[in-house]
């Protein structure tokens, strides 16, 4: 199967032969981002340039920026259906005797196109049409070689079978992320608190680096452009991708769950030298994350312990050694556009790239951030030029950082899952707002006027007490 795109991959002037047409007049093509790709052309253009001949292939950078962006203007199977007409015209494919010698020199590049592109971006391949449009154009160059049906087959049977997985993402888990008001502290028999089943930080990193990487797997690159799309003036079509992040959207989620149960975890015990204990096991726990390279964990506990009802515990805190928690609010800290998380990110991807065992390659954005990196990226840039062409060089910019993020969530987890702590994550009950501010007053008084009030308050709406 083709490599998926990899941070490398963008910079590898590695193309061979010329692309079948030149820039029109006013699209540039002095200086040019890839081997042969304008910086700026109309959209026509640059699908021909994605279009291989019998002696040119396009680059695998170009290939992934353009699969990637081409859904902002021109939905996947029309792109498809372009591209496959292109084939079929240029290589004389719907003559009734075809040239052999040619088809044996234009047959290889284009199943290693369509290859690049089912690997990379399956989903565009769900509709049935799409199907249709891949067999028709195989089907033409099979009978020229054996191999070419053989390579069909294994390319549809690959297809299905990345569909298929994809289908078994992580919605089927939402159904736990949805806060619980409290009530009353349950009884001992019946709740269960995360302490009692995993006691140890490293355990327990090592546990949430299995839940963040298994739900990273099923974020397609797409999703990245899907969640920014907007109507393009010039398109004739409708968008068509506002319920196409899924998992995008489930992994924005799971962060948030597990602020809140970090949260939840450490209001619920009756006496603070539990809730203490609990604080430092968390603080222990977001070390090991930063550690391990999984970042969105840390971020997430971070965030947990800093959320009011946690950090308002002083008689807690008061019993907390502080010092590892402040360094590593130190390396989260948001100042500088988070100069201190971007640095410490820039070592681990280092690392990645270096890496001698599977643990070293492990690399988990804060993925909000991220988000936001690609979401202002979007916004500063216009996707089309005044004189209506296409902002190649934006999309560059847009799949390095996003082929980056590709490459870092294809790494096989090295540690060994245990179900039941995964279990716990994804199905331990939480606390609404409400309920951790309830928990938390219960846990020690209100200080002051403002907190009685809500107490006051909580206590009337979810226990019906006055």
């Amino acid at each position: 199967m083709p490599r998926t795109l990899s941070a490398s991959d963008m910079i590898t002037p590695s193309s061979p032969g010329t692309p079948p047409t030149e820039p029109t007049d006013g699209e540039q093509s002095g200086q040019p981002l890839l081997d042969g790709a304008p910086s700026s052309a109309s959209l026509d253009t640059l699908i021909q340039h994605l279009v291989p001949t019998t002696d040119y292939y396009p680059e695998k950078a170009y290939i992934f920026t353009f699969l990637l962006s081409a859904r902002l203007f021109i939905e996947p199977r029309e792109l498809l259906a372009r591209v496959c007409h292109l084939c079929i015209e240029q290589q004389q494919l719907d003559q009734p005797v075809l040239d052999k010698a040619r088809v044996r020199k234009f047959g290889p590049k284009l199943l290693q196109l369509l290859a690049e592109w089912t690997e990379t971006f399956p989903r565009d391949f769900q509709e049935e049409s799409t199907i249709g449009h891949l067999k028709d154009v195989m089907g033409r160059i099979a009978p020229c070689d054996e191999a070419y049906r053989k390579r069909m087959h294994q390319l549809l049977q690959a297809l299905h079978q990345k569909l298929a997985a994809q289908g078994q993402g992580p919605e089927g888990l939402l159904g736990a992320d949805k806060p619980i008001s409290y009530r009353t502290k349950p009884p001992a028999s019946i709740h269960r608190e995360l302490l009692g089943i995993c006691s140890d930080p490293y355990t327990l990193a090592q546990q949430l680096t299995h839940v963040e990487l298994e739900r990273l797997r099923h974020i397609g690159p797409e999703e990245f452009v899907q969640a920014f799309v907007n109507k393009d003036p010039l398109a004739s079509t409708k968008p068509c991708f506002s319920d196409k992040t899924n998992n995008l959207e489930a992994y924005v989620k799971w962060f948030n769950r597990l602020c809140y149960l970090v949260a939840t975890e450490i209001c619920m015990p009756a006496k603070k030298k539990q809730r203490a204990q609990v604080v430092e096991f968390f603080i222990d726990v977001a070390r090991e994350c930063f550690n391990i390279g999984n970042f969105n964990s840390l971020m997430a506990i971070i965030s947990g312990m800093n959320m009011s009802p946690v950090s308002r515990l002083k008689k807690t805190w008061a019993k907390v050694k502080t010092a590892k928690f402040f360094i590593l609010e130190h390396q989260m800290d948001p100042t500088g556009n988070f100069c201190n998380y971007r640095t410490a990110l820039r070592g681990a991807a280092h690392r990645s790239l270096t890496a001698h065992s599977s643990r070293e390659k492990i690399v988990i954005p804060f993925f909000s951030l991220l988000i936001k990196d690609i979401y202002f990226l979007n916004e500063g840039c216009a996707n089309r030029l005044p004189n209506g062409h296409v902002n190649f060089e934006k999309f560059l910019e847009l799949a390095k950082q996003v082929g980056e993020f590709i490459t870092w969530k294809q790494v096989e987890c090295p540690f060994e899952q245990d179900p039941s702590i995964t279990h716990y994550l994804h199905t331990a009950p939480i606390f609404s707002e409400d309920g951790l501010y309830l928990a938390s007053y219960e846990s020690e008084s209100p200080e002051n006027q403002t907190e009685k009030e809500r107490w006051k308050s909580l206590r009337s709406s979810i226990l019906g007490k006055t």
